[in-house]
């Protein structure tokens, strides 16, 4: 899957005022990340797919099919908590045009490394097209081993990971025993240089939305064996990440899209709005960037 090289964005899903889907924002959406991306990543955490119904995520990734001017690669969120329930989703789902899925590791209820292993591998016994594997224990409250992901790395249909534990040890330790065409790609924006440097192959983002040439520079670098230009490109993102998740994501990189004219910052309740103090410094921060 040398198409998922690179960056993918975790794209933001726009709402007008009244809480529907804003297609026209979307659309300037995929047109700006397009300048820098290599694949789009469709309802993702990052796209409040937790808040969207069944018809919208259809909707929504039909639109993003539609109007993919350079053609890039689609990666569609599909996981969950419920493993059958995810199955259904996939059954009930059309996938032309779809290059993989990201599916989360469960959370909320918990499972064991076992457990999470044998969701995984329902999952990739039912997909029509190769999975990629989602671990963020800060959102699932569950950490998915290097041994269990290692594990699951041998399935013929589990083509890679996004890991977001933040955990170094824990991504060299899968760096150094997987598949060679298995794919350890970055959940965390601010670990994109440092796990290209162990073996990585890229990152979904949540900043790439905004900053999509950022990332085109980064991937660049780091193939060319130039960390330090890459750090460089990565430090001009480092002290604007952390506002992006003071009041929860995606509240602050829609805030930023919106002071760059890509689309308004509405999102769906229990998300709110940025807090004024929060909209200064984003404004002050992206003044650096």
């Amino acid at each position: 899957m040398k198409k998922l090289t690179g960056t993918g964005v975790a794209l933001v899903t726009p709402f007008t005022v009244d809480g529907t889907v804003d297609y026209k924002g979307l659309k300037r959406l995929l047109n700006h990340t397009a300048k820098g991306v290599d694949y789009y990543v469709v309802m993702g955490t990052t796209g409040e797919s937790v808040t969207t119904s069944k018809e919208e995520k259809k909707a929504i990734l039909a639109f993003v099919k539609a109007n993919n001017r350079k053609n890039l690669p689609i990666v569609y969120g599909i996981g969950g908590s419920n493993t059958q329930d995810v199955i259904d989703n996939i059954k009930q789902t059309d996938f032309e045009g779809v290059d993989a899925i990201l599916s989360v590791s469960p959370y909320y209820n918990k499972p064991s490394q076992e457990g999470i292993y044998q969701h995984f591998k329902a999952i990739a016994g039912k997909s029509p097209v190769p999975v990629i594997l989602y671990n963020v224990p800060g959102r699932t409250a569950s950490n998915m081993s290097a041994a269990t992901t290692l594990r699951l790395a041998s399935h013929k249909n589990i083509i890679g990971i996004k890991e977001a534990s933040g955990n170094m040890e824990q991504c060299m330790k899968i760096a150094a025993d997987k598949p060679e065409d298995f794919m350890l790609i970055s959940g965390d924006d601010m670990l994109t240089v440092p796990l290209y440097s162990i073996g990585g192959i890229g990152v979904i983002s949540v900043l790439a939305n905004a900053y999509p040439v950022h990332f085109k520079k980064m991937k660049e670098y780091a193939f060319a064996g130039k960390y330090a230009k890459a750090s460089q490109e990565l430090f001009k993102l480092l002290d604007i990440n952390s506002p992006m998740y003071e009041e929860g994501n995606p509240v602050g990189i829609k805030f930023v899209l919106s002071e760059l004219g890509v689309c308004n910052y509405n999102v769906r309740l229990p998300l709110v709005a940025p807090s004024e103090t929060l909209k200064k410094k984003i404004q002050q921060l992206m003044k650096s960037v």
